[in-house]
């Protein structure tokens, strides 16, 4: 109660010294129409993110959200003018035949339905959308472990396939370690930087395995628009086109384990011609060594004796005929 009311007194401080912050917070989501792709302090509605597959579900969101909107002005003015107006004090007599209407009960039955099959078109043809994997340009195979993620690209040849692991950065395992307040550590992106990013390219569709090597996980990047369990045994599917350059964040959405809070996930979208050169330099950098070839043999000159010895030799033989001649003799 004390912490309350500590947190209402600054929020009146807050509000009465500078007025303009708290139209800004109650003016919050119609200004987060033009949000980025990561969250923000105070942010209320939900992003648009950076993919289609992201801005299907905002628009699906902000659809549902007005028709509530709208169904609430209407329901809860009908009750304020209703009370207002025929209150029992101004001599207001029940009507007993609005309760038992048919047609205000076809009405309120068919509305909602008719409300509900609107929604639901638009919806199960993204949802569909959301699985179609098909003329994927790129795979990508994500591995879920206690406590990191594994990142392969399968090469078309022998020896072309990336691999890497994906893990917490340094600083921030460090900061948690030490046990100090994160808020005074200096470190905005702590708990969601990691050592090695996921770097994909953007215009094009890329086609994400995923699965687990020891528990459930859970892949998911909000700014993508989806999310995909990743279960030991079994592989899901998912796939994204991002059309914007940058970082994109997220974490395990999975409970799977004491460090299930430190499996943050960095993937950096950058233009196709920038990843090929960062797949080229991974490829050479994993590529086994040369065989090394084999030296060419030197000429080797023959020694001052056997030369001195090879004439001696050829005079002997030539000498030898007139030697058993003469024995002959």
């Amino acid at each position: 109660m004390v912490q309350a009311r500590a947190c209402w007194t600054n929020w009146s401080r807050a509000s009465l010294a500078k007025p303009c912050l708290a139209m800004a917070a109650l003016l919050m989501p119609v200004m987060a129409m033009a949000q980025s792709a990561d969250p923000e302090r105070w942010q209320l509605n939900m992003g648009r993110g950076v993919t289609q597959t992201s801005q299907n579900a905002y628009d699906a969101h902000m659809l549902a959200l007005w028709i509530c909107v709208i169904i609430g002005l209407i329901v809860f003015g009908a009750m304020a003018y209703a009370m207002f107006k025929f209150r029992k004090s101004k001599g207001a007599v029940p009507d007993t035949t609005l309760v038992h209407s048919t047609k205000l009960e076809i009405i309120w039955t068919v509305v909602p339905v008719i409300l509900l099959v609107a929604m639901a078109f638009p919806a199960t043809s993204k949802l569909i959308a959301m699985y179609d994997t098909r003329d994927a340009g790129m795979t990508v195979k994500i591995t879920g472990y206690q406590w990191l993620w594994k990142y392969e690209y399968p090469g078309d040849k022998p020896g072309e396939s990336v691999s890497f692991t994906s893990r917490l950065d340094r600083k921030s395992d460090e900061i948690r370690q030490s046990k100090v307040d994160a808020r005074t550590a200096n470190h905005p992106t702590y708990l969601l930087d990691v050592d090695n990013a996921l770097v994909v390219p953007t215009d094009t569709k890329i086609r994400f395995l995923i699965t687990a090597d020891d528990v459930i996980h859970s892949w998911w990047v909000p700014a993508l628009g989806w999310k995909q369990d990743a279960i030991p045994g079994l592989i899901n599917e998912g796939w994204t086109e991002i059309k914007t350059p940058g970082l994109y964040r997220g974490q395990c959405a999975e409970l799977c384990g004491k460090d299930h809070g430190f499996m943050p996930i960095v993937v950096k979208a950058v233009p196709k011609a920038e990843f090929d050169q960062w797949l080229a330099a991974e490829r050479a950098k994993n590529a086994p060594p040369a065989p090394a070839e084999p030296a060419e043999a030197a000429p080797v000159e023959a020694a001052p004796a056997a030369e001195a010895a090879a004439p001696a030799t050829a005079a002997a033989d030539q000498n030898a005929p007139e030697a058993a001649a003469n024995a002959a003799g």
